[in-house]
């Protein structure tokens, strides 16, 4: 008779951006095995793989581009992939903001397709604070949050070419896609930060173990 796995060994993405520290703290408090790794090669043994990030889209896929390769190959095999904030814009096709800061095209990952877009003038941005989810569709990441608040800091956000792919929105002048999913399921992420967004975002992290030991 097999022991059912307790602990979900997660790798956090180390290429140079991101609240590390917190969404470490936040992911063993949600009762995962961290490891950061800067070796695409620790992808394979892991349960499940975060990509954090903070800053602008290009220098993160410049950063990223060592891992692209090996982070594509585990989401088309099914291994859950989780996109924090920077994280989740780098799951879509392309963003704004290459363009907007002058840097040129840069590509994403590509594994929801999709484009990020600045607010418009109208919104003062960052927008920066807390801020309401309203969950679209089930998924298993949202199991309990629906109403719940969590808590954002970022001027662009992501527009998927499907609609299906958006799991909650939020509401700032305009309903933005505040968390998104590839159609698989396995494939997500979140435009807030999970890791402070207090007993809402622990649920969220949570959910996100529980989905890694059940896959």
């Amino acid at each position: 008779m097999s022991v059912r796995q307790t602990t979900a060994d997660v790798v956090v993405v180390d290429y140079g951006l991101g609240n590390l520290r917190s969404v470490t703290r936040g992911l063993e408090r949600a009762g995962a095995d961290v490891t950061l790794s800067e070796d695409p090669a620790e992808f394979d043994a892991a349960d499940g793989i975060v990509l954090p990030g903070v800053g602008a889209f290009s220098e993160g896929m410049d950063n990223a581009g060592p891992f692209r390769e090996a982070l594509v190959e585990q989401a088309e095999a099914g291994k859950p992939l989780f996109g924090i904030c920077l994280g989740m814009q780098m799951l879509l096709t392309t963003s704004e903001e290459a363009d907007h800061e002058g840097q040129g095209d840069a590509e994403g990952l590509d594994l929801i397709p999709g484009k990020n877009v600045r607010f418009s003038r109208d919104q003062t941005v960052p927008h920066m604070g807390w801020n309401e989810l309203d969950v679209t569709r089930d998924h298993p990441l949202v199991e309990g949050v629906d109403g719940e608040h969590a808590y954002f800091v970022h001027s662009y956000y992501a527009v998927p070419d499907d609609e299906h792919a958006t799991v909650a929105t939020t509401d700032y002048g305009t309903d933005f896609a505040s968390i998104v999913a590839n159609d698989a399921g396995n494939v997500f992420g979140t435009q807030f930060h999970p890791e402070k967004s207090g007993e809402t975002g622990l649920r969220i992290l949570r959910n996100y173990v529980d989905y890694c030991l059940d896959r």
